[in-house]
């Protein structure tokens, strides 16, 4: 029996692969990627995942995005993706850690070096056992890692009077610090005297000597306008911040193979792309400081590397890492 394929065959042809098309479409465009971020619509993060990321899945998903906390509040986020009722969220590792003690390692002075080596460990495979103790008992995937800065002490007298290299050389200085426990460690284990001070006071205990200095990212320097009541910044870097871009493990599952890989290479060119602008951000704002009369420079990170994290070992605070991860990291830094 033969078959004669005429016009109106083909027209009937089309007109199935049209409407197959059309509920394919149809379906795709009820995937929604819903974000929730205590940042603001400008923040870098946000804009990163509103014009990096969500161009890159709008063929399958509708992204929306929540700013400023209003679409959960801030620190409920990662238990409302465990729930089923957001998708993403960017997630701090001291957020993880209320959850899994272990990723306070990744919140640690001096655990990560800069931007390049915070990627260099989350793509390593000592990071595939907090990867997936994270989507098994929280139902979540970390997909990439967002830089955020990196903080610095920030002091008010000149190099002249007190030249930070190395720890020692901040014995006596009364540091600002956040007030929590983890935060006046820190401040210690740098080798200054740890001050806990609320953040809407230190301007005014600058100024006046109630503290010798503080510690924050560049960003906040120039927000706060601390470099008005400051003459230095030692380029400690002792904690290179991070966010991860967190997503919710059923809504993975429920992908194809190509919108997964999709998704996974507009994670990874979202945080690229926030990593460099950052980056460039800090260089220029460097050099803004620096017109304002406040000399930066870098001090002896080696030491300073050396002397916070052996004050970490044996401590309550590194009881939760796991045997020779922190070893690890460190093996991957320049």
């Amino acid at each position: 029996m033969s078959f004669k394929i005429n016009r109106r065959v083909l027209m009937g042809v089309a007109a199935l692969g049209l409407t197959t098309t059309m509920a394919t479409s149809a379906i795709a465009a009820d995937i929604k990627f819903t974000l929730a971020t205590s940042g603001t619509e400008t923040d870098m993060r946000s804009v990163a995942m509103a014009e990096v990321f969500a161009p890159m899945v709008s063929s399958f998903a509708d992204y929306q995005a929540g700013y400023n906390g209003s679409m959960f509040a801030q620190g409920t986020e990662l238990d409302a993706i465990s729930r089923g009722n957001l998708t993403m969220s960017i997630a701090s590792a001291q957020e993880l850690a209320q959850f899994f003690p272990e990723f306070s390692i990744f919140a640690t002075g001096y655990v990560h070096q800069d931007a390049a080596h915070q990627v260099r460990v989350f793509n390593n495979p000592l990071m595939d056992p907090f990867k997936k103790k994270v989507e098994d008992e929280l139902g979540v995937k970390l997909l990439s890692v967002m830089y955020l800065g990196r903080r610095h002490v920030n002091l008010r007298f000149t190099r002249d009077e007190k030249n930070i290299m190395t720890p020692a050389d901040l014995a006596g200085v009364n540091l600002r610090m956040p007030g929590t426990d983890a935060w006046q460690f820190l401040g210690n284990a740098l080798g200054a005297a740890a001050t806990p001070m609320a953040f809407n006071e230190v301007y005014g205990a600058l100024a006046s000597g109630a503290v010798d200095g503080q510690d924050n990212p560049l960003p906040t320097v120039v927000d706060k306008k601390f470099y008005e009541v400051t003459k230095q910044i030692s380029l400690t870097s002792h904690l290179v911040d991070l966010n991860y871009i967190a997503f919710s493990k059923d809504t993975w599952d429920s992908l194809t193979p190509e919108q997964q890989m999709t998704v996974q290479r507009a994670a990874d060119a979202a945080a690229a792309y926030g990593r460099l602008k950052q980056l460039d951000k800090e260089n220029n704002l460097a050099d803004y400081i620096r017109s304002q009369g406040v000399e930066i420079y870098t001090p002896d990170l080696n030491a300073f590397r050396e002397h916070v994290q052996s004050q970490y070992v044996g401590s309550e605070f590194a009881a939760s890492w796991p045997a020779g991860v922190l070893e690890k990291i460190n093996a991957l830094g320049n």
